[in-house]
């Protein structure tokens, strides 16, 4: 079997592994780069939610395998009987962004229409030199989801998220970063090492900020209250002002798991 009969029968499937308290998770179907079936985007709110319930991941990063991010939906889905597909992305894309702690993008390749979509949903988006992205749904006659489209909108703002809409034309990673749509562009060869090492650092810090922060930087302005409690219940502030005193790395002990935080039972 030739390499490209093999990839062609290598089963589209998201792949998930968790090291040091970082996730990664990884968008797998080489024979259509990495383009997201129906039953890979059911899949994805369910993966999420397992690990999110491990206490032992403090970070995620979603990635594609292979030399490319994802090239949006299986447009084959999209005449499959009770497929779905933007209806599944959507919730997809939901499940995501509201992922309890920090989420990374690392972007090769092509990140086009669904993979976009994933990759707005996440807090970060780092992306390798000849990335290119894309949001095409007028390249199909889909109106896109409002909900995404409001996300595109404060990534990127108005005009460049209407130039994306409007056109379906792809942009490369220098105009991806001026446009906020990226916020690192990495040379070939210097991705994963970056990743990598941004992602042990956010392990590292207070998932206390960190959860606060992204409530707050999401519009839920009506939580100060909330925090306040959680900050004085926590230690971390106290560890964290004890570690910098006594010149050490701190240990801070509050997780999105510990009663009262917003995914405790």
């Amino acid at each position: 079997m030739d390499l490209r009969e093999q990839t062609a029968r290598t089963p589209a499937r998201l792949e998930h592994a968790v090291v040091d308290g970082v996730a990664t998770l990884v968008i797998s179907n080489p024979a259509k780069r990495n383009a997201m079936t129906s039953d890979m985007w059911r899949e994805l709110p369910v993966v999420l939610e397992r690990l999110a319930a491990d206490p032992g991941v403090r970070v995620l990063v979603l990635t594609g395998a292979g030399d490319t991010f994802c090239a949006g939906a299986d447009i084959a889905s999209l005449q499959a009987p009770g497929g779905r597909p933007q209806a599944l992305a959507v919730q997809a894309e939901e499940a995501l962004a509201a992922f309890p702690r920090p989420t990374l993008a690392a972007v090769r390749g092509y990140c086009v229409g669904g993979g976009s979509q994933l990759a707005a949903a996440c807090d970060l988006r780092f992306a390798e030199e000849g990335a290119s992205f894309g949001v095409t749904p007028a390249r199909l006659g889909i109106v896109y989801p409002s909900s995404s489209t409001r996300r595109l909108v404060t990534l990127v703002g108005p005009a460049t998220a209407k130039f994306l809409l409007f056109s379906g034309e792809l942009i490369g990673t220098e105009r991806a970063l001026r446009t906020g749509l990226v916020d690192e562009v990495l040379p070939e060869g210097g991705l994963a090492g970056r990743v990598s090492a941004f992602a042990h650092v956010l392990a590292s810090r207070s998932q206390l900020t960190q959860a606060a922060a992204k409530e707050f930087a999401d519009g839920r302005e009506d939580r100060d209250a909330h925090w306040a409690r959680e900050a004085d219940g926590s230690g971390d502030t106290a560890e964290g002002v004890a570690a910098f005193l006594e010149r050490r790395t701190p240990r801070f002990t509050w997780t999105t798991g510990s009663p009262g935080s917003p995914t405790a039972g």
